[in-house]
């Protein structure tokens, strides 16, 4: 961290501009991208930028009354990484921390903390996360799975569906002449034809075919899932909106937006049901702005701006550790007569869109995330 920079911070913890200084040195600190904060000797905020609050899921003005110890806990390696910085009074760069304890979950952290000479044993930190840009490789990497999945479907599709009904009419003109006791194995074998051509049907939407997108108001969409869970699967759960109500249009597909979320929801109901939750089950269904939202892809030219945040949060359970890394894999369920197809279609969806998901899951609280393009946003800018 520059000398510079460290003057700045000065300044916004004194309160006073510098010398023959005209930008507001706390403004520009606070416009930054990155999460900063300034500790003091005890490790009590003395300053959270905008990013940081963001960060932290907290005010800055919360943020102020507490100290990193109420939201990390006393063994985490980031207070060794601090004290060594006191002690040294130099920068010290760590990558890949986990900050974790029940009011906060980040995975994958790189910090740089720097000494503020200014402020006796005061420590800048300078937090950042790289979740998105390592769930972005993960969806590339589902993005094959997909097309594996999609050449298997197109495959049964030619080789399995045709037999599959001389099968299924077979037993159909058998079923009029045998006994009652063969009978059964008639409508055995014509349940499971059918059963086997609905499989392969649900695999037919991992087809590369091309999408057809305009705008979307997001809300609609929401509210048109709000209404159809609540007069059906979920209807002793409550849900709550909380929207932007500024937010632009999506560029994208109303119908497969739709059946996205409706997934979500329907997963959140389905395991608030399951648990013991089911008195006080709530999902949030919720939409933000989030400026500075552009990722590379990794071995082209193309850059991803996705502003648009939509989120569905369940107060459930929360998913199995063991299946948290493959959930988007296709054949990976948690429900004993589930298919595995349901969320690697919300992933193809949205990546189909150009856009981006995430889930973050701990016991009573489980939230996707996904980051969307907005209208006149050219796709592959």
């Amino acid at each position: 961290m520059s000398g510079s920079l460290r003057s700045m911070f000065a300044v916004v913890t004194r309160g006073t501009p510098p010398s023959g200084s005209t930008p507001d040195p706390a403004a520009l600190i606070s416009a930054l991208a990155v999460p900063v904060v300034v500790l003091s000797g005890d490790d009590r905020f003395r300053f959270a930028n905008q990013a940081a609050e963001q960060f932290f899921g907290l005010s800055s003005a919360q943020l102020l009354a507490m100290s990193l110890h109420d939201l990390v806990p006393q063994d985490n390696p980031i207070f060794a990484l601090i004290e060594q910085v006191r002690n040294a009074g130099v920068t010290i760069f760590d990558h890949d921390l986990n900050l974790e304890s029940p009011r906060l979950r980040k995975h994958g952290i790189t910090v740089q903390a720097s000494p503020l000479p200014e402020e006796q044993d005061a420590v800048v930190l300078a937090l950042q996360d790289a979740s998105a840009a390592r769930a972005l490789d993960r969806q590339l990497t589902f993005r094959s799975a997909a097309r594996s999945v999609t050449g298997m479907a197109a495959i049964l599709a030619h080789e399995v569906k045709n037999p599959l009904s001389g099968i299924r009419g077979a037993a159909q003109l058998l079923e009029a002449s045998v006994s009652e006791a063969d009978r059964e194995l008639t409508v055995l074998i014509r349940e499971e034809a059918d059963r086997i051509r609905d499989l392969v049907d649900r695999m037919e939407v991992f087809g590369e075919k091309p999408i057809e997108r305009g705008p979307v108001n997001i809300h609609r969409v929401l509210e048109r899932v709000r209404r159809l869970a609540q007069s059906g699967f979920a209807a002793h759960i409550t849900i709550r909106e909380v929207y932007d109500p500024s937010l632009p249009p999506v560029y994208g597909n109303r119908d497969q937006l739709v059946q996205v979320i409706l997934n979500l929801v329907k997963n959140a109901a389905e395991a608030i049901t399951d648990s013991d939750q089911v008195t006080n089950g709530e999902i949030i269904l919720s939409t933000a702005y989030r400026h500075g939202m552009r990722l590379a892809v990794s071995g082209t030219n193309q850059r991803l701006h996705l502003p648009l945040v939509v989120t569905v949060r369940d107060n459930g359970p929360g998913i199995a550790d063991d299946i948290l890394p493959n959930l988007f894999d296709p054949f990976v369920t948690s429900k004993p007569s589930g298919s595995g197809l349901g969320l690697a279609l919300v992933a193809k969806i949205v990546a189909d869109h150009g856009g981006l998901i995430e889930v973050d899951s701990r016991p009573g609280r489980t939230e996707f995330v996904m980051h969307l393009p907005m209208l006149h946003e050219d796709p592959s800018d």
